[in-house]
């Protein structure tokens, strides 16, 4: 329960790495998320992303609603059309959420303000 970093990097625990989106659905909708999660990384590699190898680094969308987990299988249907390696990426319910440590918030905002 409530894994450190170094727990989960040892994929034993089941967790996985991931971005907690909180949206405002009139300003940006859930599909234009789900498709652009496509585009951002690669669907297709199972347990890693690029460098980063492991069950946590496993594609996945987590949905909180029946509408939502439509949509982001629908989306998957779709993008697999454009591509010819099958998309690996899981679509489960979302159960608990913990944040990460605090040198992982904004990491992305973090790394760029320093280089």
């Amino acid at each position: 329960h409530n894994p450190n970093y170094e727990d989960v990097c040892t994929g034993t625990t089941g967790h996985a790495e991931v971005v907690l989106i909180e949206f405002d659905e009139d300003q940006l909708t859930y599909d234009k998320i789900i498709n652009f999660f496509w585009e951002c990384h690669n669907p297709t590699q199972l347990n890693r992303q690029g460098p980063d190898v492991g069950t946590q680094y496993r594609s996945a969308i987590y949905y909180y609603s029946e509408a939502q987990k439509i949509i982001a299988e629908n989306s998957k249907n779709e993008f697999q059309k454009s591509i010819s390696n099958p998309i690996v990426t899981e679509i489960t319910k979302a159960k608990e959420f913990f944040l990460a440590e605090e040198y992982h918030q904004c990491f992305i905002q973090k790394k760029f303000n320093h280089e």
